[in-house]
């Protein structure tokens, strides 16, 4: 049977409420009450119960996770990121699948009725909108891997996808090649629509490029290589492409190999986010890295900020992404 508080008061010599005391979290209780009060739980091993210490002060300590892109393997290294950062924090995560869903009312129905105590929203697709719906119900929320504002709605911790779609343009002219094709994610994903826009600024300040767009369904293994699929059966491929995502870039990439094109040979390839599985052997992907512990970081920091200060102003943390060679793009020319 498990060890009750009763139990602890007696063998502590105090009263229950002096033990409920110690194990709620800003209670008064005096330095030597306190240590009467572990002695016992630990020598009996009592552990506090959570759910009635939330009734108690209550916080549930609850912190909803959401995210609509289970199909995207990064997401199990995000996932496993933030569950034992927040756990780290004595905070505990509820995750929430919100896939193929882009209406927040039934995800805010499902976390009030949780009792949650912020909410974090994992996604580079889903409108700011969303994350706004949650803040305008008086839940701190956060929107990680959202779209960037000078002057949030609420708060916001990612990167600068036009930055990234112009580091991509600029990374592929520097190789010399001069057909060029943007193999984008969701044609309405803000993230798509920012990587792309930032791509289209460089490439239109250059002479003698020919360009090519197409969008996959989805940010996922299967879109990634249908659309080259589609593309290979069309016959008029590009020399590279930004993929704009590394799970779009290793779906295509199982497409070319498995028509026999060779990459970096026939074709080049470059990704975005630098997940695990980029830097396999057997993928070896030149990509854009985005920061995603720092992110994951951040984005804790700021839930924990909102719960302690409820009225503070929203703010919008960007971090910077970086090139990082391997062996899906042609080698630099010789200088």
């Amino acid at each position: 049977m498990p060890i009750t508080l009763r139990e602890v008061a007696e063998r502590a010599g105090v009263s229950r409420s002096a033990v409920s005391r110690t194990f709620t979290e800003g209670a008064s209780v005096s330095p030597k009450t306190r240590q009467k009060v572990e002695a016992a739980a630990s020598e009996l091993g009592y552990r506090p119960n959570a759910l009635a210490s939330s009734l108690t002060t209550g916080r549930t300590k609850l912190i909803g996770l959401i995210s609509n892109n289970f199909h995207n393997p990064l997401f199990l290294e995000v996932f496993d990121l933030f569950t034992r950062s927040l756990q780290d924090r004595g905070l505990r995560p509820l995750l929430v699948n919100l896939s193929d869903e882009d209406d927040p009312e039934s995800s805010l129905q499902m976390l009030r009725q949780y009792s949650v105590d912020g909410v974090i929203v994992a996604s580079s697709t889903l409108p700011p909108e969303f994350s706004k719906a949650f803040r305008q119900a008086h839940i701190p929320v956060v929107h990680s891997f959202g779209r960037f504002a000078s002057a949030p709605d609420v708060d916001v911790v990612g990167i600068d996808n036009i930055e990234c779609g112009r580091m991509a343009a600029r990374t592929l002219l520097a190789r010399g090649y001069t057909k060029i094709g943007f193999l984008g994610g969701p044609r309405e994903a803000t993230s798509t629509i920012d990587r792309r826009a930032g791509f289209l600024q460089v490439m239109a300040r250059r002479q003698g490029i020919t360009l090519t767009e197409s969008f996959a369904d989805a940010y996922s293994f299967a879109a990634g290589k249908a659309e080259m699929v589609r593309l290979l059966q069309e016959g008029d491929m590009a020399e590279a492409y930004f993929c704009g995502d590394d799970v779009l870039s290793i779906g295509a990439l199982a497409a070319l190999h498995r028509a026999g094109r060779t990459v970096p040979g026939d074709v080049g390839l470059i990704g975005l986010n630098d997940m695990q599985m980029a830097g396999w052997d057997t993928i070896d992907l030149t990509t854009i890295r985005q920061p995603i512990d720092a992110i994951i970081r951040s984005s804790i920091e700021l839930v924990v900020a909102m719960l302690e200060d409820p009225t503070r102003a929203p703010e919008a943390r960007l971090f910077d992404c970086e090139i990082v060679e391997r062996g899906t793009l042609r080698a630099l020319p010789q200088s």
